[in-house]
């Protein structure tokens, strides 16, 4: 009764604007003050704010943060779109292929599916409304392509889920990186799909000369060679994540440097932005752990592990019972809070079944994923809708019906062959 109440004050919270730091941790607080009494409970603020800060693992989120920052300052972004455009845009379809593809790449530097969404508007939108793509085509692969950035490492909600869980951050770097390009495969056969079944909805680009697609191409070497030193040392164990954000924020600058792109100016805003974001993170963090402190201290865990013994559910039938629920908490819940509410309570659920809790992570991330283009609610719909508000929100929405598809798809894929999120884990 007691968790019943606190979950009802905590979306009557989020429904009227509070932050989600504060909702989260007011409701714990209160709720482990009515457990505890109010000393132990303001202790507990205290000690998680202070281990949290202090915490070497986190340090992980502000270092990738600054490294995408950086790089989303040096025209990266650009530079992909224009590579992926020489080599596919003159197809029918091709613009949408390739937004799709610069997507991918950019979320890796990036991590966040909204900077990944708000930046290809900017780039795609136009290069396909000039070769007459339809809206729904356009802006349903921007904001598809924006969704990747949330899985494909470094991800923000696989380090939150890391530390929430004590769960190797590492190691889901590297288990996100198959589910990641099969999302792109998959994304790029639903563009596929809808030029097949729509003739109207896209039409082929200027075919660029073998000199143009080789020049595009150059352009990408140094970031490439960034990526594959960055996740190639986690995975053969060179460094901790940690320490591969460190690496990839100096390189970073280093190639901005030597690319004649680096200004103190833009180093400075790339400072700044870091600074607020990681505020803001570490704020939602500490409330969503003290939230998962009451969870804890209320075992609600073990009354869930019960009422699924009575069911007699297998592992399977349970962790389709709590992708429905996000699927449900989707409608009314952004990605991140959606996550930092539910892992602490379904987390010891599908770990005491015995569940790979790296197979669970990616799991539960993608599910998340799918919510970012869902309606009613599909943020990065409305982060696109704030950047072309010319165009009407269900003209989104029906554009990126086909991607939930695929989404739906890789879902299924991903829970019947687990070991596509293991098989780089296992062999780290």
């Amino acid at each position: 009764m007691i968790m019943t109440i606190a979950f009802i004050v905590l979306m009557v919270l989020l429904f009227i604007r509070v932050p989600i730091a504060v909702a989260t941790g007011a409701v714990g607080v209160a709720g482990l003050a009515y457990y505890q009494g109010w000393s132990p409970a303001l202790s507990q603020l205290g000690m998680i704010a202070t281990e949290t800060v202090l915490s070497y693992e986190f340090a992980v989120i502000p270092l990738f943060i600054l490294m995408g920052n950086i790089i989303a300052r040096s025209g990266l972004a650009e530079e992909l779109y224009n590579a992926t455009h020489a080599l596919v845009g003159h197809y029918r379809g091709g613009l949408a292929i390739t937004t799709i593809g610069a997507s991918g790449g950019f979320s890796t530097f990036c991590g966040s599916s909204f900077a990944t969404a708000a930046t290809m508007a900017k780039i795609a939108y136009p290069s396909m409304k000039k070769y007459g793509y339809s809206d729904e085509l356009a802006t349903g692969s921007i904001a598809a392509g924006g969704t990747l950035g949330i899985l494909i490492p470094p991800s923000i909600a696989l380090v939150f889920y890391g530390i929430i869980t004590e769960t190797d951050i590492g190691a889901l770097f590297v288990a996100g990186a198959i589910p990641g390009i099969l999302g792109v495969i998959l994304y790029i056969c639903a563009v596929l799909a809808v030029v097949y079944f729509g003739k109207d909805k896209a039409q082929g680009s200027e075919e660029c000369s073998f000199k143009e697609k080789l020049k595009a191409l150059k352009e990408l070497w140094a970031f490439s060679l960034l990526v594959i030193f960055v996740l190639g040392g986690i995975y053969m164990g060179l460094f901790s994540p940690t320490e591969a954000a460190g690496v990839g924020s100096v390189g970073a600058i280093l190639i901005t440097l030597l690319r004649g792109k680096f200004s103190f100016k833009s180093l400075l805003a790339a400072l700044d932005d870091s600074a607020s974001t990681t505020v803001s993170l570490v704020a939602i963090l500490i409330g969503s752990l003290i939230f998962a402190n009451l969870v804890n201290v209320s075992d609600l865990p073990f009354e869930i592990v019960d009422w699924i013994d009575s069911m007699e559910l297998s592992l399977m039938g349970v962790v389709l019972v709590i992708i429905l629920i996000y699927f449900v908490l989707g409608a009314v819940l952004e990605s991140i809070s959606m996550l930092l509410l539910t892992v602490p309570v379904f987390f010891p659920v599908v770990y005491g079944l015995g569940m790979d809790p790296v197979w669970f992570g990616i799991i539960v991330v993608v599910a998340t994923e799918i919510s970012l283009i869902t309606p009613p609610v599909g943020l990065n719909v409305f982060v696109l809708k704030s950047v072309l508000p010319d165009v009407q929100l269900k003209t989104i929405f029906k554009g990126v019906f086909p991607f939930v598809i695929a989404d739906l798809v890789r879902l299924a894929v991903l829970l019947l062959f687990p070991g596509l999120s293991l098989f780089l884990v296992e062999h780290m």
